[in-house]
């Protein structure tokens, strides 16, 4: 979970806030919680944020005003603005105070996560991908997507060599069944696990207790590697 993107959960509903918090580290990602601006503020003070979750109407400091002042000093914080309040001008006044979306309660939790995705999404930096990938005795270059152990080739069918680049990409973060499935066959959750079994085969001494191509309970799938070559 040190990987995993740490997501700030602001509202002053605690039952919320339970929910929330639970569901989303369901989902693979840290969370912290806070009741009021103020407590917000406190935790942004010891620690570092990926995105921000943060309620409209709270006593006190409200979330627009919060996400006003955020916007002066984090510009880079992606901001998820959640109210009760769906008029077209409330989402207008949200956005215009700096958040990056809004959605209206109630919602359901599926949308929230495809939303918090998407924004962390466009918020990673671009950076350039790494030619080639190594982890154990094996090498992987993703432009060929070649694979060799101690300097001998491995033969991957094509889903696999899909698959692994995939996964070498984005190596130490966790990718959903979703993003691991071909286009058109997100749903296929069966398969990525019986292509992700067929891996470990190749990879891995041990595939029943991998190293390198590791589960992440309510993520999905990581691959770790000891390092990248541009």
């Amino acid at each position: 979970m040190e990987q995993a993107f740490h997501i700030l959960v602001v509202d002053d509903d605690r039952r919320i806030r339970e929910l929330l918090r639970s569901y989303l580290m369901d989902n693979g990602y840290r969370v912290t919680s806070a009741a009021s601006a103020a407590e917000a503020r406190e935790r942004m003070r010891g620690l570092a944020f990926d995105l921000i979750v943060l309620d409209v109407m709270m006593p006190g400091e409200s979330g627009v005003a919060l996400a006003t002042a955020l916007r002066q000093t984090r510009q880079e914080m992606p901001i998820l603005m959640l109210s009760a309040l769906a008029e077209t001008r409330d989402r207008i006044a949200g956005l215009a105070a700096g958040s990056d979306d809004y959605l209206s309660k109630p919602f359901e939790p599926r949308e929230l996560l495809l939303r918090i995705q998407s924004l962390l999404k466009r918020a990673r930096p671009q950076t350039e991908e790494p030619r080639e990938v190594v982890f154990g005795g094996f090498v992987f270059n993703l432009q060929r997507g070649d694979l060799a152990r101690d300097g001998v080739p491995v033969r991957l069918t094509t889903r696999e060599r899909d698959m692994l680049r995939l996964l070498a990409k984005r190596a130490g973060q966790p990718l959903s069944r979703q993003d691991l499935a071909p286009p058109g066959q997100e749903d296929s959750a069966r398969g990525v696990d019986v292509q992700i079994n067929r891996l470990r085969q190749k990879i891995e001494d041990d595939p029943a207790n991998p190293i390198f191509l590791q589960t992440v309970r309510g993520a999905g799938y990581a691959l770790h590697v000891d390092e990248s070559r541009a």
